[in-house]
């Protein structure tokens, strides 16, 4: 379908600027192969699964969700003091990246349950859904994770029909407790924030990498410096080049013209996806469609943001383009159930 091809050049994308990334690691590169490999059978499974299928699979998968959370917070490893994974023996798995699909499949199948008689009751519980993975994710502490799953599940409630003036009472709700919130944020996710609002304040320290990924964002200038070519990278000037930081290696060699083709990518993307959700028979359908689709739109923009300098560094993945095996399967999963409410639709028409 052309929603799987336009995936699929993406992930192209990502596999040519990861081998520029890793210093031509031949092996890095046949590892996320290995990745978008399983990533591509677990598509296949879900979109071959009807939508009605998967809403009965929703319950369990946020239980099991929240239990590996709980289960990171006990037994999890530690990598950069960052307890995020589980050891499955055969490799780490990231709970938090189950959550991605889990919360919107959660909230859609409960507002599917009581179609016809929400209230600010179901809301309620609703966000109940989405603050208990949030916080346990937040204590991992991975902030930038937590705050776009809650942004996901956040999508549902609107799709549902959350009223604008609660969303305003909400927004304004949030920034009074902003004074609030700052004490229970960890140092260097303060010092992030504080570096975002003034760039110069530690170039060496905290602001290093959103000053990094600029220089090397804007180095690339029009055309590039061609691939394989980029020096914030290769001089290993850039940190976290195959993963956070994979757009500035993309933007250092291809340039504004390349920025613009990945951009049309995304775009196309997130069409395709706006188009599905728009055409789908039940409230289900298209809360999860929508959810899913406004997630690639806010992972994509919130990399390029927090490359461009747009936004505080929070360390978000680019979607299909940076290196991780759970994150591409989670992704993969998503474009897996826009697929089967594409292919489904008819069906449930007759």
């Amino acid at each position: 379908s052309f929603l799987f091809g336009v995936a699929l050049t993406i992930v192209g994308v990502g596999l040519i600027t990861l081998f520029s990334a890793s210093d031509q690691n031949l092996a890095r590169v046949w590892s996320q192969l290995s990745n978008l490999a399983l990533a591509l059978v677990v598509m296949w499974i879900v979109a071959n699964i009807p939508p009605q299928t998967i809403a009965r699979a929703a319950v369990p998968l946020y239980a099991l969700g929240v239990v590996l959370l709980v289960g990171v917070t006990l037994w999890g490893i530690s990598v950069n003091g960052s307890r995020r994974w589980l050891n499955l023996g055969f490799g780490r798995f990231q709970p938090s990246e189950l959550m991605k699909v889990a919360v919107p499949l959660m909230l859609a199948w409960y507002f599917q349950k009581f179609e016809g008689r929400i209230n600010w009751k179901d809301f309620a519980l609703a966000a109940v859904l989405i603050a208990v993975p949030v916080y346990l994710i937040k204590r991992q502490p991975d902030l930038g994770t937590s705050l776009l799953i809650a942004a996901s599940g956040f999508y549902v409630l609107y799709l549902a029909g959350l009223s604008w003036k609660v969303i305003v009472g909400l927004g304004v709700a949030a920034a009074a407790a902003a004074p609030l919130v700052w004490p229970q944020l960890r140092d260097y996710q303060r010092e992030r924030i504080l570096t975002f609002l003034d760039p110069a304040r530690d170039p060496l320290g905290a602001g290093y990498h959103s000053s990094q990924a600029s220089i090397a964002l804007g180095s690339g200038g029009v055309v590039g410096k061609g691939w394989l070519n980029g020096t914030q990278t290769h001089l290993d000037f850039l940190p976290a080049r195959h993963t956070d930081s994979i757009f500035a290696v993309f933007a250092a060699e291809f340039g504004l013209i390349g920025n613009g083709v990945l951009l049309i990518l995304y775009l196309l993307l997130i069409g395709r996806g706006m188009m599905i959700t728009a055409s789908a028979s039940t409230l289900f359908t298209r809360l999860i469609a929508g959810a899913i689709t406004l997630m690639f739109f806010t992972y994509a923009f919130v990399n390029m943001g927090m490359v461009s300098g747009i936004l505080p560094v929070v360390g978000v993945p680019l979607p299909l383009v940076s290196y991780g095996g759970t994150a591409l399967i989670s992704l993969f999963i998503g474009l897996g159930i826009l697929m089967s409410v594409q292919a489904h639709r008819k069906l449930v028409n007759n």
